[in-house]
C-alpha cells in the first residue's frame, strides 16, 4: 500500500471505549510534555549561548572565542543524540515503550535542572565548563530517543485512521518548547545586567523541573501500548529471530532507513532556519532589535503549534505522504520569499514570512511526519527505526543548519541567497524520498506484520537439533 494513502482506508475501527480514550489522552499528554522539555531546553540554551553562557562559563576566551565555545557545547548535544536514540530505542523495542520513555524524561529533566544549579567558572574554575559539557551530553543522550519515542507511543495507542493527527501533537510541541524558551528568555532579558548574570539566567532552566515531574508522573501511570503488547505476544508464540531489534532493522529495512533519513531533511532545514537562525540573522545581519526578532518568532511559533495538528488531521484524510510532501514543496517555494520579507526590516512583514514558514511549511511536514515514519516500520522495531532515521538526520542537517546558514551568509557578503538554495535542496530530498517510499511496503497493521514475519521465518534455513 502506498504511504500516501489514508491508513487502513475502507476499514473503519470500532468505537473506542472510555478506557481507551483515557489511555490515548494520557499517552498524548505524556509525550507532549516530554517533547516540550526537550525543545524548551534546546531553544533556551541556544538563545543563552551567545549572551550568557559564554560569559559565565568561558570567560577565559576572547569574546568571539567564548561564543564559539558556548555554541560548541550546544552542538555536543546533537552529536550524542544518535547514540542515545540507538541505545534507548533498543531497550524500548526489547522491553517496552514505557520504561524507555520514563528513562529519557528522567535523564533530560535531571540534566536541565542540573544546568540551572551549575556553579560558574568564577566559582569552580575549569570544572564548570567540563560539567556543562557532561550535562549537555546527558541531555542529548536522552533527547535522542524522546521525540521518536513520543511518536511511537502515540502512534501505537491511537487508531490508525487518526495516527497523523495525534502524532502531530508532540511534533507541534517542539514549537511549543521554542515558544516557551523564547518568552522565558525575553522576560529575563528585561532585568538589569547584574541580576541577569547573577541569578536570573538560572530561572528558566529551573522551570523545566515542573514539566519534568508532571511528565514523569503521567508516564509512570501509563500502560504499555496495546500494539506493542500484541506484537510481542505474536513473537512469543514463535522463536524470536533476532535478539537485537536494530540488527533486524538494518538487515530487513535498509531502503526504509535511507528514505526515512532523507525524508526529514526539508523539515529540519526549514524548522532550524526559522527557530534558530532567523533571530541571529535579523539581529546581527539586519540589525533589527532583539525584542522585534523574538516577537516575530513567538508569533510564528503559535502558527506552527496550530498548523501541525490541523495538517495532521488533513493527513488522516488524504494521506500522510501527500501532506508531508506538500509541506516540503511549500517550504521550497518560500525559501527566497522568506528572506525577502525578513530583509524589509519591518516587524509586520518579517512576522508574516516566519508565520507562513511555520504555519504551512512546518505545519505540513510536522503534521504528516509522525504517521509517515511510524508506517515505515513494523512494531517490533518501530522505535529503533524512527529514532535512527530522525537522529542521524539531526546530526547531518538539524544541528549544523544554523552554522551552515551563518557561513553561507558570510560567503555571500551578508546576502541570504545561498541559504535559500540550501533550504530548497533539503526540501527536494524530502520530496524525492517520499515519492520513493510510495514504492515500498508500509507496515501499519498487525496482519501485515504477521505475514511478513511468517514469510521471513519460512525463508530462514532450518536449524538442526
Amino acid at each position: 500500500m502506498s504511504s500516501s494513502s489514508p491508513p487502513l482506508a475502507g476499514h473503519e475501527r470500532p468505537a473506542l471505549s472510555e478506557a481507551q480514550q483515557s489511555n490515548i489522552r494520557k499517552a498524548v499528554v505524556a509525550s507532549t510534555v516530554g517533547t516540550l522539555i526537550e525543545w524548551y531546553d534546546y531553544a533556551l540554551y541556544f538563545s543563552a549561548s551567545g549572551l550568557i553562557i559564554n560569559k559565565l562559563f568561558f570567560p577565559q576566551f576572547s569574546a568571539v572565542g567564548g561564543i564559539l565555545a558556548s555554541f560548541a557545547t550546544f552542538a555536543v548535544g546533537f552529536f550524542v543524540r544518535p547514540l542515545g536514540g540507538i541505545v534507548i530505542s533498543h531497550f524500548g523495542d526489547k522491553f517496552g515503550r514505557k520504561p524507555a520513555l520514563v528513562f529519557t524524561i528522567a535523564l533530560m529533566g535531571g540534566a536541565t535542572v542540573g544546568i540551572g544549579l551549575l556553579p560558574t567558572y568564577d566559582q569552580i574554575g575549569v570544572l564548570a565548563p567540563v560539567l556543562l559539557v557532561l550535562l549537555r551530553m546527558m541531555q542529548g543522550f536522552g533527547a535522542g530517543a524522546e521525540l521518536a519515542g513520543a511518536m511511537t507511543l502515540v502512534a501505537e495507542y491511537t487508531p490508525a485512521n487518526r495516527r497523523a493527527y495525534y502524532t502531530a501533537i508532540p511534533n507541534a510541541a517542539t514549537v511549543g518548547g521554542v515558544l516557551m524558551a523564547t518568552l522565558s528568555f525575553l522576560a529575563i532579558s528585561q532585568l538589569p545586567e547584574s541580576a541577569l548574570m547573577s541569578w536570573a539566567w538560572r530561572v528558566p532552566f529551573m522551570i523545566s523541573a515542573v514539566l519534568f515531574f508532571v511528565a514523569l508522573y503521567i508516564r509512570n501511570r501509563l500502560d504499555e501500548t496495546p500494539e506493542y503488547v500484541a506484537a510481542m505476544a505474536r513473537a512469543d508464540t514463535r522463536r524470536k529471530r533476532e535478539s537485537v531489534p536494530i540488527a533486524e532493522l538494518l538487515r530487513t529495512s535498509k531502503k526504509q532507513i535511507l528514505f526515512g533519513f532523507l525524508s526529514v531533511s526539508g523539515h529540519n532545514a526549514n524548522a532550524y532556519i526559522i527557530a534558530a537562525f532567523s533571530v541571529s540573522y535579523m539581529t546581527n545581519t539586519l540589525h533589527m532589535s532583539r525584542t522585534d526578532s523574538l516577537t516575530a518568532l513567538s508569533i510564528a511559533a503559535v502558527c506552527g503549534i496550530i498548523g501541525a495538528p490541523v495538517m495532521g488531521a488533513l493527513a488522516d484524510r488524504i494521506g500522510s505522504g501527500k501532506v508531508f510532501m506538500a509541506g516540503a514543496i511549500f517550504a521550497m517555494l518560500m525559501a527566497f520569499p522568506l528572506f525577502w520579507l525578513l530583509d524589509t526590516r519591518n516587524l509586520i512583514w518579517a512576522t508574516l514570512g516566519m508565520c507562513l514558514g511555520y504555519g504551512f511549511g512546518f505545519g505540513c511536514t510536522a503534521g504528516g511526519q509522525g504517521a509517515f515514519l511510524a508506517n515505515l516500520f513494523p512494531t517490533r522495531y518501530r522505535f529503533s527505526g524512527i529514532a535512527l532515521t530522525r537522529e542521524l538526520n539531526g546530526v547531518a542537517v538539524a544541528g549544523p543548519t544554523p552554522f551552515i546558514a551563518s557561513a553561507l551568509v558570510a560567503l555571500a557578503d551578508g546576502r541570504p541567497t545561498y541559504v535559500s538554495i540550501y533550504v530548497m535542496a533539503c526540501c527536494a530530498l524530502t520530496v524525492i524520498s517520499v515519492l520513493a517510499v510510495q514504492r515500498l511496503a508500509v507496515f501499519h497493521s498487525a496482519e501485515a506484520e504477521e505475514a511478513i514475519e511468517n514469510s521471513a521465518a519460512l525463508a530462514r534455513p532450518a536449524t538442526t537439533a
